[in-house]
């Protein structure tokens, strides 16, 4: 058991807001000034040093502000890294935990017409912004992004997209491989979804109840999916699905915008690879239980990372997808390995 279970730190959390640019005019009319927690080690300002950048993305439904909570049998991201530090697995760390939280109740982190530009906001908003505040190491080679499941999405595709701003990430059991993802959620969806009249409706529906349930939150999971990886201009909320809402038939053209999104697809595009090529460490892992079947998307990320030469550490653990934080006690140590040697 963590030995930080009863919630202080030796550190401080300062909360910063960042104004954002990236974030105004969102078709969900969501805010775009946001919060930004930020986890400073003991003693920080009178040690003199500068320090590494961990940024932490979470998963759907999270913001970063609930890893910094206390959890009972379990650690806060701060108590996590204290303890790691104590053990002598790593040195000291800044963490930012930005609130990228949304109406359709998560974030894939990358720009969107209807969601709003995420990615812009972290790389060209909140970096500089921290930077200016805290004694940060200046440039990639310091900084390092990981995520669990919609956050370790947004991790490797920050890799992949935005490898001018990091120089490790780790990847938690992050969505990929979306033929298995995704395809077998499509039918379930349209069926509640019809339930309610459509997505504007199930949106309505949404809103106004008091307590969501389990179809809810898948269903607004889905349709989240759909205004980040292929916004409708015209749609409600900019949301659409890649399937009739009627007969459940996949429309080919709509369903390849949102593989152009996925990491095993991204990865044959020459950029993509020279990008993650410039990196200090990835490192993938996913339970081989995955409930959302990831671990196969991460083995065939693996293997196409392994036969473009392009290196990595890709593991497995006996789990599902479910309260797998303690696998940073396994990423945490190499981000930081990496970015320091």
């Amino acid at each position: 058991m963590p030995s930080h279970t009863f919630g202080s730190i030796k550190g401080e959390i300062r909360i910063i807001t960042i104004n954002s640019k990236s974030l105004e005019g969102n078709m969900l009319g969501d805010p775009s000034s946001r919060q930004v927690a930020i986890y400073l080690p003991q003693n920080w300002k009178e040690s003199g040093k500068e320090y590494p950048l961990f940024v932490d993305l979470v998963g759907y439904t999270g913001s970063g502000f609930a890893h910094t909570n206390w959890k009972p049998f379990a650690e806060s991201i701060p108590q996590r890294v204290e303890r790691l530090v104590e053990e002598g697995k790593m040195g000291e760390i800044i963490v930012a935990l930005p609130d990228c939280f949304t109406t359709l109740g998560g974030n894939q982190y990358i720009n969107s017409l209807a969601v709003g530009n995420w990615a812009d906001f972290l790389i060209k908003e909140m970096i500089p912004s921290i930077e200016e505040e805290f004694p940060i190491k200046k440039g990639k080679e310091n900084r390092g992004v990981f995520g669990k499941s919609s956050g370790g999405y947004g991790a490797i595709v920050h890799g992949m997209l935005y490898s001018d701003y990091w120089g490790v990430l780790a990847c938690h059991s992050g969505d990929m491989g979306f033929e298995s993802l995704f395809m077998g959620d499509f039918p379930k969806s349209v069926t509640h979804l019809e339930k309610h009249g459509g997505i504007q409706g199930f949106l309505d529906h949404v809103k106004s109840s008091k307590k969501m349930s389990h179809d809810d939150f898948h269903v607004l999971m889905m349709v989240a999916m759909g205004a980040f990886y292929d916004p409708d201009p015209n749609g409600p909320m900019g949301i659409r699905l890649p399937v009739d809402l009627r007969t459940c038939v996949v429309d080919q053209v709509r369903w390849s915008e949102w593989l152009k999104n996925d990491p095993v697809i991204m990865i044959d595009r020459l950029d993509v690879q020279e990008n993650l090529k410039s990196l200090k460490g990835i490192y993938i892992d996913c339970g081989f239980k995955d409930q959302y079947n990831l671990h196969f998307g991460a083995r065939q990320l693996s293997d196409k990372l392994k036969a473009l030469g392009i290196e990595h550490v890709h593991e497995e653990f006996d789990d599902n997808h479910s309260s797998v934080d303690y696998r940073m006690d396994v990423s945490f140590p190499l981000m930081y390995k990496w970015l320091t040697k």
